[in-house]
């Protein structure tokens, strides 16, 4: 091997530079009030013009987006919402928050996403909406099959595409395909403001409902007058302008993204002991570089690239197995991928020197 970078490589960090902070200085000092206003929706409409939707809505983070799409679509007690097994706990929390009761699928092992054969047995006269997770930028195999039965069983379809932002299926873009679509701008996302998410739909009904949760349930902002319940889940005009600046930056960081998953798995392809799951990075922007580590050595290779200064974090666990849970149920896929997945360094800052280094740590752990 190489002789060591005494850098840490990092498994994610934001990237902001002078362009961020010279984008808050100038609003700051022009008499900006930060609360949301303009900045805020020139923010969303930029988001709703890159992905081709009508409608695009901020909120303060990812979870609230999706409880905002459940409540929106009258989703609340007594209805069932069918929720992946592998995903962020967030999906599942924000049916929580909705008051409905989550029900959890098996995802296919080739793009860890829900398939119309692990959400068929689980639909009952209940189930008001699927959840459905692009994970890390990934669609299933049968989408067009996903939509057209939630059309005919008037069932919800709410796209949880918190890591497909530049992620597309035939030229849509992901988010797109269901009645709402859900994106994420926390720390580790392609672009961030922090925290935040924000919604797309083409439904100017459910846009209105949207408009109403976010801002109190009142019909313009300053009324005091209420058509409806609401909360204040109000984006920042400060954000925004980080936002914005992000998304100047998003083609390259798209581009990026690809080639640093493409370095990993020439690199990787050769190495046994672990496999990549098959990406399409003609329609995909890899979220997190992600390996499936065989043989039950993912702690030990964790504690290995550790040693070496290098950052990595396992996959999500089964959720219906953790204690927030407890839910009955056989889901062979999810469990055996929470037993082997592995997000690597994947942030667009790393450098191919940097990716060699960590391909080269991996190579030499599974070489002992």
């Amino acid at each position: 091997m190489k002789k060591e970078n005494t850098k840490p490589i990092l498994q994610t960090e934001p990237w902001f530079d002078d362009m961020e902070a010279e984008a808050v200085s100038a609003y700051i000092k022009e008499g900006g009030w930060i609360t949301e206003f303009k900045k805020t929706k020139e923010f969303e409409e930029s988001i709703a013009q890159f992905v081709g939707s009508k409608y695009c809505l901020t909120a303060p983070n990812g979870t609230l987006t999706l409880v905002m799409a459940l409540i929106a679509c009258g989703v609340g007690p007594e209805d069932e919402v069918i929720v992946p097994d592998m995903t962020m706990v967030a999906t599942a929390n924000a049916v929580k928050l909705a008051g409905a009761e989550v029900v959890f699928a098996d995802v296919e092992r080739e793009n860890l996403c829900l398939s119309l054969e692990t959400i068929l047995p689980k639909v009952t006269k209940k189930t008001r909406a699927i959840m459905l997770v692009t994970f890390n930028g990934r669609y299933p195999a049968h989408l067009g099959k996903i939509v057209q039965f939630c059309k005919e069983k008037k069932i919800w379809l709410i796209e949880d595409a918190a890591q497909s932002l530049g992620s597309y299926k035939g030229g849509k873009h992901l988010g797109t395909f269901g009645d709402i679509g859900s994106f994420s701008f926390s720390v580790p996302k392609i672009i961030s403001t922090g925290q935040g998410g924000a919604l797309v739909t083409n439904d100017a009904s459910l846009y209105k409902k949207l408009k109403l949760i976010k801002d109190f349930g009142r019909e313009s902002g300053g009324s005091d007058h209420y058509l409806s319940v609401g909360w204040n889940f109000k984006f920042t005009d400060l954000q925004a302008v980080v936002g914005l600046e992000q998304m100047k930056k998003l083609p390259w960081r798209i581009n990026r993204k690809k080639e640093i998953y493409r370095l990993y798995q020439e690199k990787l392809k050769k190495c046994s002991g672990i496999s990549l799951i098959e990406t399409n990075l003609e329609d995909t922007v890899p979220w997190f570089v992600d390996i499936l580590v065989s043989d039950k050595k993912r702690g030990a290779l964790i504690e290995f690239l550790k040693k070496h200064d290098i950052g990595s974090r396992p996959g999500y666990p089964a959720l219906h197995s953790e204690p927030a849970y407890r839910y009955k149920g056989s889901f062979p896929t999810t469990e055996k991928i929470a037993e082997e997945l592995l997000w690597l360094p994947s942030s667009s800052k790393l450098t191919d020197e940097e990716i060699e280094k960590v391909t080269d740590t991996i190579i030499e752990f599974f070489k002992k």
